[in-house]
């Protein structure tokens, strides 16, 4: 039977990229491993066949005979299999091997206890405490190690005794179809050690759950999504192993005055008619609690936009910070006296238009040209 294409095998062409190759080749192996497909044949043929596929791609002076003469390349005098094809274990596939199935059933290949589980903690800040920064106390419910048996799973004056079975390695070899399987010791789960005696506070699991308080610095000019790791509060690792890492993820309330874009700060203010018209001074808030003086010249339309510059959020990790933005929206007055609008009617007689209206005016001027436009 004739040798199927390697590239059509990975489901590739010729320009794949090495990163390519690689990816649809860990793809395929997952897909066809003995051990995911136990007693299949065919799936078993098909591990060998992308193997060896990959086996001379990720080669790049395989890769280049491979491409100039095709399986010919490999004919006559090639190695340990019909073909010239041999696996060897020493190279790149046993690395990707290691990637892909060194973890198997959540154990190291090397055996031994697995690291504990990382944890994580969402916390809700305001902008006050993301502009200033601060110092915060989180309770955690976590698995700890044992103070009983000091985290071993022994009870006090026992030790565990090295595993009968895999002879304190943590892993067995098993013959499965073409390959040698190291698999976790069943009997010791990958520990390479057995407890005669199991501690009677954990049971032999050498951690207890329980709740512990963490105190948490919060650094001035963190943002949504932001991530602060401590190294060693995860979960407590089984019979002595590290514990994993807490990751706590910073989450900002909304405010009712403030806008937030990266380290700038914005904020809408309501401008009496009349200081919008005349000019004046009003005073704004900032994120610290101050306030600022801001001088507003005659004729201010609603959007226009004062810049303090230095008065935005704080910036981590430095010393600087960002600008804050203060938008006019020019209110209308409500609930008019009979006086005050007597003398609006007469601001409107003495007024002309197109100086005290200028946007008004040049809007309506461009659609009476509009309809004299339709009308033609």
């Amino acid at each position: 039977m004739a040798k199927r294409d390697y590239y059509e095998l990975l489901g590739l062409t010729k320009e794949a990229s090495a990163d390519d190759i690689k990816k649809a080749y860990r793809k395929l192996a997952m897909q066809y491993h003995p051990d995911r497909n136990p007693g299949d044949a065919a799936a078993e043929q098909a591990f060998k066949e992308v193997s060896e596929a990959y086996e001379v791609l990720k080669d790049d002076q395989k890769r280049a005979a491979y491409n100039r003469f095709g399986h010919a390349a490999f004919e006559n005098g090639g190695g340990g299999r019909p073909g010239g094809f041999e696996f060897n274990f020493g190279s790149g596939f046993a690395d990707i091997f290691d990637e892909m199935f060194g973890d198997f059933m959540g154990q190291r290949r090397g055996g031994g206890p697995a690291r504990g589980a990382d944890l994580r903690y969402n916390m809700e800040i305001t902008l006050e405490e993301a502009f200033a920064g601060k110092e915060a106390q989180i309770q955690v419910g976590a698995a700890q190690r044992c103070e009983t048996c000091d985290g071993s799973g022994a009870e006090p004056g026992t030790k565990p005794i090295t595993c009968p079975t895999c002879q304190g390695q943590g892993k067995v070899r098993a013959q499965q179809g073409f390959f040698t399987i190291e698999r976790p010791c069943a009997t010791c789960q990958g520990a390479g050690r057995v407890i005669e005696k199991p501690c009677h506070t954990c049971h032999g699991a050498g951690k207890v759950r329980k709740e512990k308080t963490l105190s948490v610095t919060i650094p001035p000019g963190v943002e949504e999504g932001t991530r602060i790791r401590l190294g060693g509060e995860g979960e407590a690792g089984g019979r002595g192993a590290p514990a994993g890492d807490l990751y706590i993820f910073l989450s900002i309330a909304p405010h009712r005055l403030f806008q937030r874009d990266g380290a700038n700060v914005f904020c809408r203010v309501p401008l009496p008619l009349t200081t919008a018209a005349l000019g004046g001074v009003i005073e704004v808030p900032t994120i610290e609690g101050a306030r600022a003086r801001i001088t507003i010249p005659a004729g201010t339309q609603t959007g226009h936009q004062f810049r303090l510059r230095a008065k935005g959020m704080s910036i981590l990790r430095s010393n600087q910070r960002g600008d804050m933005y203060v938008e006019t929206a020019v209110e209308t007055p409500v609930n008019l006296t009979k006086r005050q609008e007597e003398l609006l009617r007469e601001f409107e007689r003495e007024g002309e238009p197109t100086k005290t209206n200028p946007q008004s005016e040049g809007f309506f001027a461009k659609v009476r040209e509009l309809w004299e436009d339709l009308r033609d």
